[in-house]
């Protein structure tokens, strides 16, 4: 492997939802390791699954892991990094305040940003902090998919320049008082991270236009505030042996290497490492540890062995269900990778097609709505809550208006308040709450962000809905907040979206926990790109259909009231044609 030679000590691997930076971070942790290394793996994914990957809990803390001498992880947990930050600015005020200004800190410490900024905090310490990390010769960071990490990592620089100022009001002040205490750590992880002699940065893509896109769009992004050393890692390349042996299996290998020979520049220039498909999951110690090898199935073994007969429904009967309330929100949820952005076009296309009115849009920073919807539809509209593109519209306003009155020193104040990562999270919230409005009139079909993003959305709209509570309550008035309207099935309709795969049902069903826990039912699971439904013949992909036949029956039987199966497609499903055949076609059964 070209990125395992010579590593220095910090390890990034970041791209897209999907693309496998959890079971490579591993696999790399495991190689380290057995060159006597000692390793610390880190995921700062909100939707973290090492702990999974290794068969043990990990969680907030250091931990050792017992099968790999000289290995520790470690689970950066948003939510619990936010509670002990939290308190660490509320306990030293709790008791001297009266409670109602003591729960006015805590509501303000309530929402996304706090979560992200907690999560920062503990990930500067493990770059800066020398007594935190000297048992360890490398750390491994498993970065969140790529709008995330690219946030994570633009964060030191800018909460470095909002507090080098001095600046800010009551908007900002509340989660920057944690910061304001170790502000000599910023400097100090940003010149970590943009050295290349201790900091390599993996980008990790599949064989696919849309991701290598925008993967070369991270790469840009990411040299631009100073991550130069950079090495590229394709992952899951279909073997070209395979495709000798089954016209699905041609058709994915055509597909992916068209994709790999239009590669763009930026990324050609890279040294680069190519991971064939494997064709078990990379759950546990011998699977991680066969990740770097080339090990094609056993033809032999594949014969006589039987299939899984694929029951469920297909995407179109979701869709009369759907079709059926005249108009409403639609979500589709789930890990990155699983195909949300495709489903929900197909979704979307459907409803059109059937005269009914839609809006089609992504709270994604990495979508490519535009480039899988080719061609217009009446009665389809489409849009995407662009977090730079508001985050400019809500500065613009709230200058208009809260700035119209003010002199030229308050004015000031007011643009350096607005320049604060605070903003970006309340302008997102604003887009979020008048698009979902539209849901009262005609459909609203929203491909959400991955897991982690969406459950961080989702807090924003809980902490808004909770203080209109509050404040309305009091005075006897009716209201309706978007959270109510996320939590009435006549309203909102979720879709979770899983792969038949053991790490992607397992998110999917901690996402539908949480969302159970925010009141919100799931209203279907939809199980996209399955192998056993497409009636796959070569040994590798026979074998991938074979493994899916435990998630099918878990998704099932166990977590979901409703389900469709998505049969794996020869031709990728771009364009409105081959959306409605995706959305109107049965699932093909064995």
């Amino acid at each position: 492997m070209n990125f395992l030679d010579q590593p220095p000590r910090y390890l990034f691997f970041t791209g897209k939802g999907g693309v496998g930076k959890t079971s490579i971070a591993c696999a790399t942790a495991l190689v380290l390791a057995a060159q006597g290394r000692r390793v610390l793996l880190v995921s700062t994914d909100p939707a973290s699954n090492v702990g999974q990957v290794f068969g043990i809990e990990i969680g907030n803390h250091i931990t050792a892991i017992p099968a790999v001498s000289g290995l520790a992880a470690l689970e950066i947990d948003p939510q619990a990094a936010a509670q002990v930050y939290r308190e660490r600015i509320v306990g030293p005020v709790r008791g001297l305040l009266p409670d109602a200004v003591v729960r006015g800190i805590e509501e303000q410490l309530s929402g996304a940003c706090t979560t992200e900024i907690a999560a920062f905090d503990e990930f500067t310490a493990l770059l800066v902090d020398a007594q935190l990390t000297t048992d360890f010769d490398h750390i491994i960071f498993d970065t969140a998919p790529t709008g995330h990490t690219i946030r994570l990592l633009q964060l030191p620089g800018a909460w470095s320049g909002f507090l080098e100022e001095g600046k800010g009001d009551a908007s900002c002040l509340g989660p920057l008082a944690g910061l304001e205490k170790q502000r000599s750590q910023y400097k100090a992880a940003v010149d970590a991270l943009a050295d290349p002699a201790r900091t390599r940065l993996v980008l990790v893509a599949r064989a696919q236009q849309a991701t290598l896109r925008e993967v070369a769009r991270t790469h840009e992004e990411l040299a631009a505030i100073g991550l130069t050393r950079q090495y590229l890692v394709i992952n899951g390349v279909l073997p070209a042996a395979e495709a000798a042996l089954d016209p699905l299996a041609a058709a994915l290998h055509a597909r992916e290497q068209a994709a790999l020979a239009a590669m763009p520049e930026v990324l050609a220039a890279l040294p680069r490492d190519d991971l064939p498909l494997k064709p078990f999951n990379l759950v546990g110690l011998d699977a991680l540890r066969q990740l770097f090898t080339d090990m094609p199935p056993d033809a032999a073994a594949e014969t006589g062995q039987p299939v899984p007969v694929v029951h469920g429904a297909s995407l179109a009967s979701l869709v009369d269900g759907i079709a059926a309330d005249g108009h409403g929100l639609v979500m589709l949820m789930g890990k990155g990778g699983v195909g949300k952005t495709t489903l929900a076009a197909a979704v979307a296309v459907e409803l059109a097609r059937r005269g009914l009115p839609v809006h089609l849009t992504t709270s994604d920073p990495a979508a490519h709505l535009a480039d899988t919807l080719d061609g217009a539809l009446p009665h389809l509209k489409l849009s995407r809550i662009d977090p730079h593109a508001e985050t400019e519209r809500y500065r613009a306003h709230i200058l208009q208006t809260r700035g119209a009155q003010l002199d030229a020193q308050g004015r000031a104040l007011l643009e350096e308040d607005l320049r604060s990562p605070c903003t970006e999270e309340i302008a997102v919230f604003q887009a979020f709450s008048r698009i979902i409005r539209e849901a009262g009139r005609s459909f609203v079909v929203m491909d959400t962000a991955p897991t982690g993003h969406t459950l961080l959305l989702l807090d924003a709209t809980g902490a808004y809905h909770r203080e209109i509570a509050r404040q309305m309550g009091d005075k006897g008035m009716h209201f309706t907040t978007p959270m109510m309207q996320l939590q009435d099935p006549q309203q909102t309709k979720v879709l979770i979206v899983t792969l038949a795969e053991t790490t992607p049902v397992l998110e999917a069903a901690n996402l539908q926990a949480d969302l159970r826990r925010a009141g919100i039912e799931p209203w279907a699971w939809v199980i996209n790109n399955s192998v056993a439904a497409a009636g796959a013949r070569s040994p590798l992909l026979l074998r991938r259909a074979r493994n899916e036949g435990a998630e099918i029956d878990a998704v099932a039987h166990r977590h979901a009231t409703r389900y469709a199966v998505v049969p794996m497609l020869q031709d990728e499903p771009v364009g409105v044609e081959r959306l409605l055949a995706l959305a109107s076609g049965p699932v093909v059964a064995r």
